[in-house]
């Protein structure tokens, strides 16, 4: 068995979960869709049969006032039992155990109704919460124990109770947010009564034969926030409380370090749980960017942990760890981190899916069933919706013959994964990879498809799917050979300057900027990350936050925009501001507003508020959008076979990852 520690169960006493991994809790939106409780039976039964030890839902509301939206899922009466158990026999049947994760959001919730420990708005949410009275509190406490009782009676192994990442429970516990003068207000022991007294309660009302999960708010990130010997001492009353696991929890929503974006490095805070080891007897669960087994191993294998969470590797690949324990780990499709189709869906009030795999929470809806009819369909172009059409379509009994005129397969992924911070997308590749081998796709590299081709090998379909090229532009001086398209960067093809002029400041032109300042990925060096976001592992501060330190210029960098809105508004709902945080920690230059005049041996002539200005620098660098490239598309048209245009040749707007393959999977279906 490769993975051991991985695999071992775990010994609760009253049960035995049979092995290590607990899926995360993640709000999928399903929660609140109609019939969406039938669709997340699906999705959960689909990791429960892949061989998930635990799994933890989506946060639920004990009440009305700690929904996280206004029609955000709560459990509080009897009458909400009959969709839950909808779950939870779904999981059962097919042999896993789930818990419920209860979670109120304080003054993170999206509504005016929104009650907190004081009267102190979020920076992250438009309202002011109103601060809970003294009989509130003990009502709210009396909420978490009859929802964790409603769990019990729904079919729930457990509860997990949310004490982290900024949510009601670690708003009472810092006195960042507690100002209180009651019994639950002032010292930390006052503080603290509430989770332990909701933990109390729970337990009361579920026996001793019922699972409960704290996640403890282990490192806040955030400035007044706890300090080492409070998260100890207060693990220490949990565990004399009844808690049967304590998970970790790592910054809160508010926080300015990110935390399980790409760029953060894998098992980064695996470190913070390893020190609470020696503190308690509890399990202890390390969580945060682990997404392989290989090094969900290696944490529990080193004892910092007895327990991984992984969340969104499970939107990922559902068979993870049957995958895992059948020595099969190079055919896991592996969470990139990219939040772009779940956090970002999630805090849109989109239904969350994943980006590498567009079946995510559409369990009942997108599925690859054999064809009544094989075709053979040529592929043109081994970029993510080429690559995805075919590997699905194969799986469907099709006979895919995909084209790619470069030597590798990967198109626009194999430019992300050279920008630090991106190199994830090595995984999205070496997936693709693997499963056109398991589906015999014909994979032709170096090789043009062209309609002597298609009428030669008498293809019934073809699919084009040859990306986009970068959009020049017109202008004077822009033909000199310094005026380079980020194509050309990121290929190797050109060398340049110290001082460069990106044009276009969308999600490439921030790639590039932070390719062309950051010599070495610190994503690549967990302890260099760190220190750049002012992480310490001493803890000697409260929130564990020290100085950054100062990130070295290797270029100085001007990123220019057209638009006079906020610079990188277009970037991810949840990542945007990491990007942002990153080319101010090496000090580009950024600027809105400007008008390309023209470019020669003085350097880039620009216009900003009709004021002319020459930014002296020695390349410009194209990052003003792409084209589809529609180069041979006429000509297979006029073979007469049905040709259909997937990917950034049938929309260019935006480098979109998560569209093009979704969109393959939806023609591999229709086929």
């Amino acid at each position: 068995m490769s993975f051991p520690h991985l695999l071992e169960p775990l010994d609760l006493g009253f049960t035995t979960l049979k092995n290590r991994v607990l899926m995360g809790s993640m709000h999928t939106g399903l929660e609140e869709e109609k019939g969406g409780f039938e669709k997340l039976a699906a999705f959960y039964k689909e990791r429960a049969e892949g061989g998930v030890g635990l799994i933890v839902t989506g946060g639920i509301s004990p009440n009305l006032r700690g929904r996280l939206a206004p029609n955000a899922c709560q459990l509080t009466y009897s009458w909400q039992i009959g969709k839950h158990k909808k779950v939870t026999q779904a999981v059962h049947e097919a042999g896993g155990k789930i818990c419920m994760q209860i979670l109120h959001a304080g003054r993170y919730g999206y509504h005016p109704f929104s009650q907190a420990p004081s009267k102190i708005k979020s920076p992250i949410t438009p309202f002011t919460p109103s601060a809970m009275s003294t009989r509130q509190v003990s009502k709210t406490i009396k909420d978490y124990a009859k929802a964790a009782q409603l769990a019990k009676q729904a079919g729930y192994d457990g509860v997990e109770v949310m004490g982290s990442e900024g949510y009601l429970i670690n708003q009472f516990i810092c006195s960042r947010t507690n100002k209180r003068t009651d019994k639950w207000g002032g010292d930390f022991a006052q503080r603290a009564q509430f989770p332990v007294e909701i933990v109390n309660a729970i337990r009361e009302k579920v026996g001793k034969e019922f699972i409960i999960v704290f996640r403890l708010s282990m490192l806040d990130l955030v400035d007044n926030g706890s300090n080492w010997d409070e998260v100890v001492q207060l693990a220490k009353w949990l565990e004399q409380a009844g808690v049967s696991i304590i998970n970790t929890g790592i910054g809160w929503h508010e926080a300015r370090v990110p935390t399980i974006a790409t760029s953060v490095p894998r098992g980064a805070f695996a470190w913070v749980t390893e020190r609470l080891k020696s503190e308690v007897k509890l399990p202890l669960i390390a969580t945060n960017r682990i997404n392989t087994p290989e090094i969900a191993e290696h944490i529990i294998e080193s004892g910092q942990a007895d327990m991984v969470s992984m969340a969104r590797p499970f939107l990922a690949d559902a068979e993870f760890v049957n995958k895992a324990a059948a020595d099969q780990s190079h055919l896991i499709n592996t969470c990139i981190g990219c939040n772009q189709a779940c956090l970002d869906h999630t805090f849109s009030l989109k239904r969350a899916t994943c980006l590498v795999n567009p079946r995510a929470c559409y369990e009942t809806e997108l599925n690859f069933t054999p064809t009544a009819q094989s075709k053979r369909i040529a592929v043109m172009g081994a970029g993510p919706a080429g690559m995805a059409f075919s590997i699905y379509a194969a799986s469907r009994g099709h006979k895919v013959v995909l084209f790619e005129a470069k030597d590798e397969v990967g198109g626009q992924f194999n430019l992300a994964r050279k920008i630090p911070g991106k190199e994830e997308f090595n995984e999205t590749i070496r997936y693709f990879n693997e499963q056109m081998k398991l589906h015999q796709v014909d994979l032709r590299l170096n090789t043009r498809l062209d309609a002597t081709t298609l009428q030669e090998e008498q293809f019934d379909e073809v699919v084009i799917a040859s990306g986009v090229v970068p959009r020049k532009l017109n202008l004077p001086g822009f033909d000199d050979p310094r005026v380079v398209t980020y194509q050309q960067v990121l290929n190797g093809e050109v060398e340049l300057g110290d001082k460069v002029a990106l044009i276009g400041a969308g999600g490439i032109g921030f790639d590039m900027a932070h390719f062309l300042c950051e010599a070495e990925s610190s994503t690549l060096q967990p302890e260099k990350w760190l220190k750049q976001w002012g992480i310490d592992k001493s803890y000697q501060d409260r929130g564990g936050l020290t100085q950054p330190e100062q990130s070295p210029q290797h270029k100085q960098v001007h990123l220019l925009q057209r638009k006079t809105t906020k610079m990188g508004k277009g970037l991810g709902k949840t990542t945007g501001w990491i990007h942002r945080s990153v080319l101010k920690q090496h000090q580009v230059a950024m600027q809105t507003g400007v008008s390309y005049q023209s470019f020669d041996d003085k350097g880039l002539h620009i216009e900003v508020d009709q004021q002319p200005q020459t930014l002296a620098v020695d390349n410009v660098v194209l990052c003003a959008g792409q084209e589809s490239n529609t180069q041979l598309v006429d000509e297979m048209k006029a073979t007469g076979l049905p040709v259909h245009l997937i990917g950034g040749v049938d929309v260019a707007a935006e480098l979109d990852a998560k569209r093009a393959i979704r969109q393959g999977a939806e023609l591999a279906i229709a086929l």
